[in-house]
């Protein structure tokens, strides 16, 4: 392993685990943390896969719903991690088991668990799984992991990232299972820390380039398209987070950094760096950096951001927050004795 890889395996694992849907590798490096030794990835976007390879010294293989990417998981490991994209279920709810799910990528996921039997799974969703299609979908997993594969699969949780030691409201559910055989028949979620991260402990430590700062004729905009929907009593529109506020979730689409507008003072050079209609506000307002979203993800400083910051902003807005899956993985290894 080279020097230059931040986040070699550890020399001396106590477990291994795989790593699907891997994105940029947040549930990698939660169970390398806790001596977990990865022994798969896959990942089929190319600007992820080449933060994954500079960050862990391996680039993932492709894509997990062909046979010949199934075909290269080692037979024998301990956890199954996956981060797999929500899909519609076309017929959810008609049979509730696995016949439903062929067509999706969790179809993919519990093909895997069939085939190798590992000791335990970590799957993670948005929170909106729980209500989609009136909970049907959610059934159709569950029963497909408990009544098909034989998993004990405590009911699933919607953890918040904020209580796990970061300064972001993300809240996304968690399902866990294990084995019949490890006649495991409890589990505990881990409990919220009893302290709330501010902002303030996320920002840049030194002036940040004139980029990241709106420009007077997109503030214009956001103001106008915030009171249009005022106006219809919507609650959307840009946010403008204080230093002792909680961000709202970082995400990949949509109003993601406008959600999360900071003040910030200490701009010096004001002549804009981009193509801008208008000048930069003087108000210092600007967006966050996409080291600051690593940040609100739980993400340390050593991790290298090696594509374009519209890749990073969508990487990040992706992962997973690694401290809220340490923590759950952390409760995963004691049931297990690991």
């Amino acid at each position: 392993m080279t020097a230059d890889i931040p986040f070699p395996k550890p020399k001396r694992p106590k477990f291994k685990f795989i790593d699907l849907f891997a994105g940029i590798g947040g549930f990698r490096l939660a169970l390398q943390n806790l001596d977990g030794q990865c022994v798969f990835t896959s990942e089929w976007n190319k600007h992820s896969k080449k933060t994954y390879a500079a960050n862990f010294g391996e680039l993932p293989f492709g894509d997990i719903t062909h046979a010949a990417t199934k075909a290269l998981i080692p037979q024998s490991f301990d956890i199954l991690c996956a981060g797999f994209p929500c899909q519609s279920f076309s017929i959810a709810g008609k049979r509730g088991g696995f016949e439903d799910t062929r067509g999706t990528l969790f179809f993919d996921v519990a093909q895997i668990i069939q085939t190798h039997q590992p000791k335990a799974f970590f799957l993670e969703n948005v929170k909106g799984l729980r209500s989609h299609d009136r909970g049907r979908t959610l059934a159709t997993i569950l029963n497909t992991l408990r009544d098909d594969l034989n998993y004990f699969v405590p009911d699933p949780q919607i953890i918040n990232a904020k209580d796990h030691g970061v300064a972001q409201n993300r809240e996304r559910i968690f399902i866990v299972g294990f084995h019949k055989k490890q006649q495991i028949e409890s589990f505990s979620y881990p409990l919220p820390l009893d302290k709330k991260v501010p902002i303030a402990t996320i920002l840049e430590e030194q002036e940040v380039s004139v980029k990241y700062y709106l420009s007077t004729q997109y503030l214009k905009t956001l103001i106008a398209h915030k009171a249009r929907h005022k106006n219809k009593g919507n609650g959307f529109g840009y946010e403008i987070i204080p230093h002792d506020g909680i961000a709202n979730a970082v995400v990949c689409g949509g109003m993601g950094r406008e959600r999360n507008l900071l003040y910030d003072h200490r701009l010096t050079h004001f002549k804009p760096i981009t193509h801008i209609k208008g000048e930069v506000n003087r108000q210092g307002i600007r967006k966050m950096t996409p080291r600051e979203w690593a940040r609100l993800q739980g993400f340390p400083d050593t991790f290298k951001i090696v594509v374009s910051d519209a890749q990073a902003y969508k990487q990040f807005g992706n992962s997973v927050a690694v401290p809220a899956i340490q923590a759950t993985a952390n409760q995963m290894m004691k049931s297990l004795g690991l």
